[in-house]
């Protein structure tokens, strides 16, 4: 890891696993798309429905791991720990543009069926440990 972007790793990858952890210790791994904010290198932005288990078990443990993978979750580098937290609602808006940006056209039409869907969304910040 570089000091200057600690996740120097992540730059070619499409997807990160997501590892977060269930308050019976278990552990939970889900591939998700992200994207890096390029003037603040210690930041990466995914987004899940606001519903979702994933964003339960980070309100209840912050600390996660990531690691870049494949669409099905099938690793391509080494885990490192990170912190993860809800977004507010201005980082949320910053990483939409981020996402929107590193996956349109396709992040566009998943918009719209969101919207159609009218399900809430979250957007995650995740940071180094």
């Amino acid at each position: 890891m570089s000091a200057d972007n600690p996740f120097q790793a992540f730059a070619k990858a499409r997807y990160i696993n997501l590892e977060t952890v269930r308050k019976n210790g278990a552990v939970v791994r889900t591939p998700v798309w992200f994207a890096a904010a390029p003037d603040d290198p210690g930041k990466l932005y995914t987004y899940t429905m606001a519903k979702a288990g994933k964003v339960k078990r980070i309100r209840n443990n912050p600390q996660v791991r990531i690691a870049p993978c494949d669409w099905r979750g099938n690793l391509s580098g080494d885990w490192i720990s990170a912190r993860a937290e809800i977004a507010s609602a201005e980082e949320a808006a910053r990483g939409s543009q981020l996402l929107n940006r590193k996956y349109f056209p396709v992040r566009m039409l998943m918009n719209f069926f969101a919207w159609i869907s009218r399900n809430q969304r979250a957007g995650i910040v995740i940071r180094p440990a």
